[in-house]
């Protein structure tokens, strides 16, 4: 009898074991397995009907067309097995004209800085199955059909081109004095891309008579110099990159007539200073609009210009005693007499209609709660779409609201984050959901938030997760600063976590304007967060005073001390954990990229006393090599604001350093340079601090391409590992 209940008792052991057993997570899960990997739905475009749309296979570099309403196949709408065309790789992009006959696909893509690319781009007939290539010249940037699709508008060497491809003519030049690191037309500079999000500086007329641009004078502006290893000797690649309180480029806005070539200037007053972050053609064609803003971007100008002659007229003035962010959601109606615009004059960004004159018609959506995203309007139903965080700061909802501001509804169920594809008119949208704990779920809804269908489920991930690895649910948390600021947080303890026990905990933190890592979705490292929780780690981010989706006033608090409140609070936070009884506040650490960089490196020295290490990747170490339209924007003028700009940058603090302290870098960094670590570890070597420091040789911000994720991954675990 003992022996059998020695055995049963043993068999129970080995059991439970078995039936608690959680497969362990290595780098190699992440980095070369791809175990964790997420499966999303690519390049969708609705078609004109708005009851069909495309999606992109881009490993096999088919492109067919759905319909929405039952998810059967309709037509292949392009297969590269159907087409020679030399030189072709994959499709990066895809457009269709405006009739839908042929199809601009962009291939061999060539990067110019983060977002910009050349391309060879090839016209395709989808009836006759034959493309040719847009040009024979070159490569191409930022190509685009005209409204009635007659013609093809490009730039190439900073200068724009027109190809009417009814008759297959000859590209047309319209522009002659485009010349690299001096003039650009219809393409953006270096910070209007990086910190404007702008694209594509030139614009379509609506009779497709005109084209808008953009000319950027960057002769005046100091050339960057960064080194490209692998060869002999190593080759400088220059660019022009304004920093704070240096020269920026001159700007200009130009109208061309595609048939006479003739050049207009647009009127706007004074430029000297000024930035032009947005043009747009109104749906009259006559008609171009403009913003215009100053250099600290406080005023905000709307223009509406005379594209026959330039003539202008400031139809809308909006000014803030710190700043405003410029984003896509002025929307001009078909009816021409309106537009719509989101703006934070009542403290939250919301929605407002407004007339031609620029006479305010009403507020479409008001409250204590932010739009954060502007889809468009229907305006045969007289209805308008949007995203917002109304429950929550932590989520994202999609909303309905008629143009005179009644029946707000909600067209999502779920809580987490919901994000929209529209088809054209309105009828349906593709929602993109996640939540903390689930990974992306796609679905096609109706205008009304019906559920169609599922697109995606990631089945198979999710089954992963939750029965082979056992993830930890990330849990959300708030508490209250000694400042009396309630700040939202979320953390993810280890799978065998004892509440009697103390646990060391990893921070994760980026904190600048505008941004959350807070937020009720699915996180890309959460396979990292949870392999080091199966070390035994509690894994942290708050997210400080100056982030997102809490209003006007609790994200300016920064303004022109940037790091100065969000370190108080990430001290603040690190107090609140050491405070927990399952915590050991000796062992909290920290991990950060570009602004979070920045804040673990403020972390390490200014709040030393409570991180005992930080890992700092692409860091800002002193926001004087920062560029002028960022850094301005929240910090004022260096010339004005010297004290801001010093007394929280890294560099002027590495005496206080202590602990273990990790630097990373990619030497090719054209966003945050890499001067910022070498002019760090120089001032740390001068203060006999000691640290440990990794650069990436030609790699820039993101780090990423062969082995690089891979090995900095490792080193990121091994430092915690062998140090927290």
């Amino acid at each position: 009898m003992k022996n059998r209940i020695f055995t049963l008792f043993i068999f129970c052991l080995v059991g439970c074991n078995i039936l608690s057993a959680q497969t362990k997570i290595t780098i190699d899960d992440l980095y070369r397995k791809a175990t964790f990997r997420q499966n999303y739905v690519y390049g969708i475009a609705s078609m004109n009907d708005g009851i069909s749309y495309t999606n992109l296979n881009m490993s096999r570099n088919i492109i067919t067309k759905y319909s929405y309403a039952t998810g059967e196949k309709i037509d292949v709408v392009f297969s590269s097995k159907d087409v020679i065309i030399p030189g072709f790789d994959w499709i990066f992009d895809y457009e269709f004209s405006p009739d839908e006959t042929k199809l601009l696909i962009s291939t061999q893509y060539e990067p110019i800085y983060r977002h910009s690319f050349k391309a060879e781009y090839i016209i395709y007939d989808i009836s006759s199955k034959t493309a040719v290539k847009l040009s024979e010249n070159g490569k191409q940037q930022l190509a685009s059909f005209s409204p009635d699709g007659t013609k093809i508008a490009f730039v190439r060497d900073n200068n724009i081109y027109v190809k009417n491809i009814t008759n297959n003519s000859e590209e047309v030049q319209l522009t002659f004095d485009g010349e690299w690191n001096k003039i650009l037309n219809g393409a953006p500079d270096w910070v209007y891309e990086e910190e404007f999000s702008y694209n594509k500086a030139y614009d379509w007329s609506a009779d497709s008579k005109k084209i808008a641009f953009l000319k950027s004078d960057e002769s005046d502006v100091k050339m960057f110099t960064m080194q490209i290893f692998g060869q002999l000797y190593p080759e400088n690649y220059d660019f022009k990159y304004p920093k704070a309180g240096e020269e920026n480029s001159k700007v200009s806005l130009h109208i061309v007539d595609v048939d006479s070539r003739n050049i207009v200037k647009a009127d706007m007053g004074n430029l000297e200073d000024m930035y032009i972050p947005r043009l747009q053609f109104t749906k009259d064609p006559n008609v171009l609009s403009a913003i215009k803003m100053n250099r600290l971007q406080n005023v905000y100008e709307l223009y509406l210009i005379n594209s026959e002659n330039g003539h202008s007229n400031v139809v809308l003035t909006l000014t803030d005693t710190k700043y405003i962010e410029i984003n896509d959601d002025l929307t001009f109606l078909d009816d021409k007499k309106h537009f719509l615009l989101t703006h934070e004059g009542s403290g939250f960004l919301h929605i407002y209609l407004y007339d031609m004159s620029g006479n305010q018609i009403r507020q479409i959506t008001s409250g204590e709660w932010q739009v954060t995203s502007l889809y468009g309007v229907d305006e045969t139903n007289k209805t308008v779409y949007f995203q917002a965080a109304k429950t929550s700061p932590l989520n994202r909802e999609i909303y309905s609201i008629d143009l005179q501001g009644q029946n707000l509804k909600p067209l999502t169920e779920r809580e987490g984050t919901n994000d929209a594809d529209f088809s054209k008119g309105f009828k349906y949208f593709i929602n993109d959901f996640s939540d903390a704990n689930t990974p992306p779920y796609i679905t096609l809804n109706d205008n009304s938030g019906k559920l169609i269908r599922e697109l995606e489920t990631n089945k198979t991930l999710t089954k992963r997760i939750t029965e082979e690895y056992n993830f930890s649910k990330k849990e959300f948390f708030s508490f209250t600063t000694g400042d009396g600021v309630e700040l939202n947080g979320w953390m993810i303890k280890p799978p065998k976590f004892k509440s009697g026990k103390e646990h060391p905990v990893f921070m994760y933190v980026y904190g600048g304007p505008g941004h959350q890592t807070v937020t009720n979705s699915w996180d890309r490292d959460m396979a990292w967060w949870q392999m080091l929780a199966q070390n035994g780690y509690i894994i942290v981010s708050v997210d400080n005073r100056g982030t997102g989706a809490r209003g006007k006033d609790f994200r300016q608090v920064t303004y022109e001390q940037l790091g100065k409140y969000e370190v108080i609070d990430q001290i603040e936070a690190a107090k609140y954990l050491g405070s927990l009884k399952y915590v050991d506040k000796n062992r909290i650490g920290i991990f950060g990229w570009s602004y979070g960089g920045y804040m673990s490196t403020l972390c390490m020295t200014i709040g030393a006393d409570y991180f005992k290490l930080g890992i700092a990747v692409a860091p800002v170490t002193n926001w004087r090599y920062y560029d002028s339209v960022y850094t301005e924007r929240y910090n004022g003028l260096p010339q004005d604001n010297a004290k801001g700009y010093d007394e929280n940058s890294p560099i002027h603090h590495v005496n206080k350093m202590k602990g273990h302290y990790l630097l990373i870098h990619g030497t090719a960094d054209d966003n945050v340079h890499f001067q910022n670590s070498i002019d760090l570890v120089d001032k740390l070597i001068e203060a006999n601090v000691q640290f440990e420091t990794l650069y990436y040789p030609n790699k820039d911000h993101s780090i990423y391409g062969g082995n690089s994720r891979y090995h900095l991954y490792t080193k990121m675990t091994n430092f915690i590992l062998e140090n927290l």
